[in-house]
């Protein structure tokens, strides 16, 4: 299920008529900062999350020895 030429067409004279020629640059813009904030924020999650499972395996594996000996 991909979009024909004909479907991509319709899309942008749609939008083109919406928003007008001098909006678009504003639009693309616009999206290509909120792409790029949520790429950051997406990659602070990732690293927040593999830090705190380091911690808790660090924490589990002290437990272990603490039990251990």
């Amino acid at each position: 299920m991909s979009i024909g030429i004909s479907e991509l067409i319709l899309i942008l004279v749609v939008v083109l008529v919406l928003f007008g020629g001098k909006r678009i640059p504003e639009l693309a813009r616009a999206l290509g900062i909120a792409s790029y904030e949520y790429k950051k924020a997406k990659e602070a999650l990732q690293n927040e999350a593999r830090e705190l499972k380091e911690t808790m395996e660090k924490a589990a594996e002290q437990e272990e020895n603490k039990q251990g000996k």
